[in-house]
């Protein structure tokens, strides 16, 4: 299997990255919101606090 971030070889340790450099850039890519998933726009996020509204 080949690392998604770099396409080296993955390793069991860090499958299914290389290393910890690509799983780390990996993670940095979802904390910055760079993967979405698809889906129409919500107008409107929930919230989960009841005194909101």
């Amino acid at each position: 299997m080949a690392c998604p971030i770099c396409s080296k070889d993955s390793t069991p340790r860090y499958r299914p990255f290389c290393s910890k450099r690509c799983a780390d850039v990996d993670l940095a890519k979802w904390l910055r919101g760079a993967y979405v998933i698809p889906g129409p726009p919500l107008e409107e996020v929930p919230s989960d606090d009841p005194d909101r509204d």
